[in-house]
């Protein structure tokens, strides 16, 4: 059994186009195209409007019995939280063609960095714990604040598992810390585009960032680490403007040496043709190794 799935932030993207999907393919053809290769997708589009059964059975008749589903939570549930256990109890409705056919990996509830640690931020958490019992869920924080033995405890008395990230090494975003607290984990690349993360025109600017072979390979020991703790692990490349998300998938499998169908072309062989966007100014560099150097302070 497979302990370690590997895919990316979406999959329906128009440049993509050339990267990965041939120029011409219909783009309802992109997801059975993508199941080809990757293991799992992190569905987006519920992060906008609630999924539908029929949305979700239709995507489980393209994509084969080993492919999975990482549904991001809808956004009344993590950023408006208006109705936020009401919004979760009809999106689990909605996932029951997944739960049917055994495709659901997990429920992925990104908060916002405006979702400050305090006590009733917590007591959403332990809600939303209780009403996933029973359904794989990860929790990612966008604020380093939430970074604390308390919190971790709350995630594995919940049965929530904690997102690993890689991003801008900002003070006020989460470090690439390294923790399991349920039986699935779960690690999102967002790329290290420092110029784009806070000032940008189109928010997927943020993630226009190509990691190179030596930042993956930082990442090796770690994911393999969670899968001695957690037992399956979820990782998603979400640097997906032009394609750069299946670069660095394919990538990372060399890397961890996972078996996997073959892949049209090789990381290597997509660089050499690729122009990426990288980190920006040198004193940015890459995220150094958790405690080797100071954070940095959020630009003004």
């Amino acid at each position: 059994m497979t302990t370690i799935l590997v895919g990316t932030g979406g999959y329906s993207y128009d440049d993509w186009r050339g990267v990965f999907y041939p120029q011409d393919l219909p783009r309802n053809r992109m997801l059975e195209f993508y199941s080809r290769e990757f293991d799992f997708v992190e569905l987006n589009t519920t992060y906008y409007r609630q999924p539908s059964r029929p949305m979700l059975r239709n995507m489980v008749r393209m994509t084969p019995p080993r492919f999975s589903f990482a549904v991001k939570a809808y956004r009344g549930i993590t950023h408006e939280r208006e109705r936020p256990r009401q919004e979760l109890r009809t999106m689990l409705d909605a996932l029951e063609p997944l739960r049917q056919e055994g495709r659901l990996g997990c429920v992925l509830l990104q908060f916002p960095t405006s979702f400050r640690y305090n006590g009733e931020n917590v007591a959403l958490l332990r809600h939303l714990g209780e009403d996933l019992r029973g359904t794989p869920a990860v929790v990612e924080f966008r604020h380093q604040e939430w970074l604390r033995e308390d919190v971790f405890d709350v995630l594995e008395e919940s049965g929530l598992g904690f997102t690993c990230v890689d991003e801008p090494a900002f003070r006020i975003l989460v470090p690439p810390a390294v923790r399991a607290t349920a039986d699935v984990a779960y690690v999102r690349f967002h790329g290290r585009n420092y110029q784009k993360w806070w000032r940008h025109e189109d928010p997927s600017e943020r993630y226009d960032y190509l990691y190179t072979r030596e930042e993956l390979a930082e990442w090796v020991p770690r994911i393999r680490l969670l899968e001695r703790q957690a037992g399956k692990v979820f990782v998603s490349m979400n640097n997906h403007r032009r394609g750069q998300a299946v670069i660095n998938g394919r990538m990372i499998k060399e890397l961890l040496e996972l078996t996997w169908p073959t892949p049209l072309v090789t990381a290597e062989a997509v660089l050499q043709t690729h122009s990426p966007v990288l980190a920006g100014p040198a004193e940015n560099g890459p995220v150094p190794l958790p405690g080797t150097a100071q954070r940095k302070g959020l630009p003004r």
